[in-house]
């Protein structure tokens, strides 16, 4: 009987340290998760100290995006001599394109700047790219695609053929049109296109006058086509072939800052990406056995995810298309 009540305490002994353990591990993981947090906040971004020139790379679909525009003050405001942005996206949505030039003309106000094309540079990417007085790409990269986009699903032929009618009430026929569940009336149609046009309008606007251009060199390039580096320089949309070594060169040439001054990366974005504080404190729950908690982490992170990949509004987008 004596031995079996020592082993009953020795059992109940070790169930509360694991317990403390336990607890003690959340507790530690949570503080890391909330001093991470602060120390990669953007507000806490670090910036690099002494001579240097920033590296920005401006990558994937562009949209709205505050905490970019945030870092972008920071950089204007920092040590930095100069900034080399590598452009690799087709773009995204307009209001974000836009977002994003007028974010750059303020850095590119303050520090000079050279954009690197490095594969892609279409549509709303090369809006962000007229924010630079200098375009650099290489010969076989990608550049222009100057046009606006707006798409719609329509359901209409599937509805019916499976026998379902939506049916609406609106205060007038252009409301919320149009919605892919009838056929668009030649009203809404006009409607959209109207948004369209006075958006190219603006684009057309934006590239004449950033690079320079005579009507006859506009018409030449605004009939949303891509051109490679190679023909972007002949049709002034690049002012030169080459890479990052090219880029600083020009500003050795050009703004007397040496080539020879070291290039440090500085991110526009969350520096662990997708890997998200979500994440971390899944992996950490589940190491410590509460895998429920985990689970219910990670459902929410993709709900997340999932909603990143929205793209409201018109679209400053290109793509090839796709193989039948």
């Amino acid at each position: 009987m004596s031995l079996d009540a020592d082993a009953i305490v020795d059992r109940r002994r070790l169930r509360r340290k694991l317990t403390f353990w336990r607890v003690s591990a959340v507790l530690i993981a949570l503080a890391a998760l909330i001093g991470a947090g602060v120390a990669l906040a953007p507000g806490n971004r670090l910036l690099p100290s002494g001579n240097y020139i920033a590296r920005i790379k401006v990558q994937g679909l562009i949209r709205g995006n505050q905490d970019r525009v945030e870092a972008l003050e920071r950089l204007a405001n920092s040590n930095a001599r100069a900034v080399i942005l590598h452009i690799d996206s087709p773009g995204g949505t307009t209001a974000g394109s836009e977002q994003l030039y007028d974010a750059l003309r303020v850095l590119q106000a303050k520090k000079p700047t050279v954009v690197v094309v490095d594969g892609l540079c279409a549509s709303g990417a090369y809006i962000a790219a007229l924010s630079v007085d200098h375009i650099i790409a290489q010969d076989t990269s990608l550049v222009g695609s100057i046009g606006v986009l707006f798409q719609y699903p329509n359901f209409t032929q599937v509805l019916k053929t499976i026998g379902i009618q939506v049916e609406e009430i609106k205060s007038s026929p252009l409301k919320a049109a149009p919605n892919g569940f009838e056929p668009t009336s030649p009203e809404a149609r006009a409607a959209i296109a109207a948004i369209v046009s006075d958006s190219y309008a603006w684009f057309k606007s934006l590239v004449q006058k950033r690079r320079n251009l005579t009507d006859t060199q506009l018409a030449a390039v605004d009939d949303g086509r891509v051109f490679t580096g190679r023909q972007g320089v002949g049709l002034k949309l690049v002012d030169e072939l080459g890479n990052e070594q090219t880029a600083r060169a020009w500003l050795e040439r050009q703004k007397h800052i040496p080539a020879s001054t070291p290039v440090r990366d500085y991110s526009l974005e969350p520096r662990f990406g997708e890997f998200s504080f979500l994440h971390v404190a899944a992996l950490t729950f589940e190491a410590v056995g509460l895998t429920a908690v985990a689970q219910r982490i990670e459902a929410w992170d993709s709900v997340q995810a999932v909603e990143r990949l929205n793209l409201d509004g018109l679209l400053a987008l290109w793509h090839p298309p796709s193989a039948n």
